[in-house]
């Protein structure tokens, strides 16, 4: 089945935004993050890019330094896509990786 315009656009931005914050968002306090998943309106025009910390502490931390780094990782997809418009970019923490690992403790804690 050929992927739709906006799953690619999806899948483009969450391999380049990645590329970015790994190699051009030199910020030694961002700590460890990944990108489950980005959502992509139906006009193409904003972007939801879903986080996840590998640490607790790193989150509220992390999450400012994205905040103030959309400019800049914006300017950056824009010089590597080739696309007329870069979607504005909203950052939204992604929790699940955390909850799965609080309900696996809660798990082992009642089979102990």
């Amino acid at each position: 089945m050929p992927r739709s315009r906006s799953d690619h656009l999806q899948a483009l931005l969450a391999r380049n935004i990645s590329k970015i914050i790994q190699s051009d968002l030199k910020n030694p306090h961002l700590g460890f993050l990944s990108i489950p998943e980005v959502k992509v309106s139906s006009d193409l025009s904003y972007a939801k890019v879903y986080v996840s910390f590998f640490k607790k502490e790193d989150i509220n931390k992390g999450m400012q330094i994205l905040e103030k780094s959309k400019g800049f990782i914006r300017s950056q997809l824009a010089k590597m896509m080739d696309t007329r418009r870069v979607p504005l970019i909203n950052f939204v923490l992604d929790d699940s990786f955390n909850k799965t690992q609080e309900l696996e403790k809660l798990i082992d804690k009642v089979n102990h």
